[in-house]
């Protein structure tokens, strides 16, 4: 501001000798102004919600850390997750897994768990709420234990005990976590898998997930993502989420009907990514889906690369998804202290004027599963031309359908495991 004001002040200055001089200056200056409008409004959303955040009455909570890790406990009021402020605006089976190969064996070459931090530290409004990391990641989710009734996927899902007697979860030496999918050779009907689900909720917040590998190949849906109460009404948001041989994430969400994309332009929505589906939201419809523009934020081409850092904000302004190559992570986040104002243009952007947030999107519960066919991957079998998948499965497999491949071909599987550094969940200090 003081800048503005002193150019206000030569140009009335000059406008007592020279007025056509002083019109000039006035006119690049406008013109300079105009091209920032834009990003003034949302720097003023940011400052707005974090006046708001310091005005919110807080939910009791109670914190106790342990070492890097901070672990809530239930207040005496019952409450599991504190109600927290607004982040800032964008730019501010049968038997055990069966193989001469371990399934999900760790190929880590990116920086694991508990590592030191190399990045530089800045002053961030948010505070670590929650983090899941090294041999503690489990603490804090709830395992499934049941087929998977929500996307009609060919898997059981199955609770922590026979997860870690089979195999499908693993804490490795480099204190990375790994959840796998059943690779027995056949099967007469579902394949094991793991869904996780945090018992923490936020209805604001920063997530920020580390990860070195995600499950890929033709038959495999996993999916990061965010979950409120009674679906659709609490509201739902993929972070990444992909079929088959996809390379480019995409982060879509799910509402009931009244939320909706402003455009479908990506320029006119200010995004890196691209509009694929619908710009209306409706669970009903599919919901409305952005897709990265990074070849290798998802699949094969993600994990040939070291992996990389999903980030999503979820404020009263807005959601919005980046995605930072494992060599691109900005420093303020591996420094612990992230500060989203810093890290340009999402990829995804869905603002509060075309959807209201705080209507929409209850308390998030944060989730992990992979599942096979289901709804999505066995309904594109056959289909051609997104990033990645040039030959339909059923080309590349010459099976015809996707049960029939994911329950005869166990071995295909070997790469449908998620391998991760860590989880944190971050909220702006009240």
């Amino acid at each position: 501001m003081f800048f503005f004001h002193s150019l206000l002040c030569v140009c009335l200055f000059f406008s007592l000798y020279n007025p056509i001089y002083a019109s000039n200056i006035a006119s690049r200056l406008a013109r300079r102004t105009s091209r920032h409008v834009q990003r003034f409004t949302k720097d003023l959303n940011v400052a707005l919600d974090v006046v708001l955040a310091s005005r919110e009455k807080l939910q009791p909570q109670v914190h106790l850390t342990t070492g890097s890790r901070t672990v809530f406990c239930k207040s005496d009021s019952g409450a599991t997750s504190s109600a927290g402020g607004n982040s800032s605006s964008p730019s501010s089976s049968s038997g055990s897994s069966g193989s001469s190969k371990s399934a999900g064996s760790s190929t880590n070459t990116a920086s694991a768990a508990g590592s030191s931090s190399t990045g530089v530290a800045v002053s961030s409004p948010y505070k670590l709420v929650e983090e899941h990391s090294g041999s503690d990641f489990f603490n804090g989710w709830t395992f499934t234990d049941a087929a998977d009734v929500t996307t009609h996927g060919l898997v059981n899902y199955v609770d922590q005990g026979t997860a870690s007697a089979n195999n499908l979860t693993e804490i490795t030496s480099d204190g990375t976590v790994i959840m796998r999918v059943e690779t027995t050779a056949t099967v007469t009907g579902n394949r094991q898998s793991i869904r996780i689900t945090t018992n923490n909720v936020y209805n604001s917040g920063l997530w920020i997930l580390d990860a070195i590998h995600m499950p890929t190949g033709c038959g495999t849906w996993p999916a990061f993502w965010t979950n409120g109460p009674n679906w659709p009404d609490g509201g739902e948001i993929d972070i990444v989420e992909g079929v088959g041989d996809n390379t480019n994430d995409q982060a879509t969400l799910h509402t009931l009907e009244g939320c909706s994309l402003a455009s479908s332009s990506s320029s006119a929505l200010d995004i890196t990514g691209s509009v694929i589906t619908s710009t209306d939201c409706v669970s009903t419809g599919g919901g409305c889906g952005i897709r990265s523009s990074s070849t290798v934020s998802y699949g094969a081409a993600f994990n040939g690369n070291g992996g990389g850092v999903f980030t999503m904000t979820l404020n009263s302004s807005g959601i919005a998804v980046w995605f930072f190559e494992r060599s691109a992570i900005p420093s303020d986040i591996t420094a612990g202290t992230p500060l989203p104002a810093l890290w340009g243009t999402p990829f995804a952007w869905w603002s509060s004027p075309s959807c209201n947030i705080t209507e929409f999107f209850g308390y998030q519960s944060t989730i992990f599963d992979t599942t096979l066919c289901g709804d999505l991957a066995g309904s594109v079998w056959a289909d051609a031309g997104a990033p990645g998948q040039e030959q339909s499965c059923a080309t590349r497999t010459g099976v015809s359908d996707c049960n029939t491949f994911v329950q005869n071909n166990g071995a295909a599987f070997l790469d449908a495991y998620w391998e991760l550094n860590s989880v944190k969940i971050y909220q702006i200090a009240g």
